[in-house]
């Protein structure tokens, strides 16, 4: 359960954007969507949102909406803005990284692939949000 301070806090929170490549990110009032189209007969939910899950940590400040859609027939087709850069039929099973770059040609083209910084190490998190956070007891 969460109370009143918590929910302010939610509230507030807003994306800050890419602290490593700002330029990335969407323009105000422009719409960057992926749409992932699924087969339910084929159980591979959870394929998809595996898949939403990875170009959403990738592409946080890029993307404005990632819609996940029930279809049938074996489909699994990846959409960026309503143009298809990934179908299952005529590619095979996506490898996450194929899927990534063919986003980030549409949605960041000026993006370096590189997702680290360093050797290896993360960005620090920097989300104001996460400090007012409380730990039950």
């Amino acid at each position: 359960m969460t109370d009143d301070s918590t929910r302010a806090g939610r509230a507030q929170h807003a994306p800050t954007g890419d602290p490593v490549h700002p330029e990335a990110a969407a323009p105000a009032g422009e719409v960057r969507r992926v749409e992932i189209e699924y087969c339910t007969q084929c159980r591979w939910l959870p394929r998809a949102a595996w898949l939403a899950q990875e170009l959403l940590t990738t592409f946080e400040a890029e993307l404005t909406e990632l819609v996940l859609r029930p279809g049938t027939g074996g489909v699994l087709v990846v959409r960026v803005d309503g143009e298809v850069v990934w179908d299952r039929r005529a590619q095979g099973f996506p490898e996450p990284t194929a899927v990534k770059r063919a986003v980030r040609d549409r949605v960041a083209p000026g993006r370096p692939w590189a997702t680290r910084s360093g050797a290896g190490e993360r960005q620090p998190l920097s989300c104001s949000y996460a400090g007012s956070v409380r730990k039950s007891a």
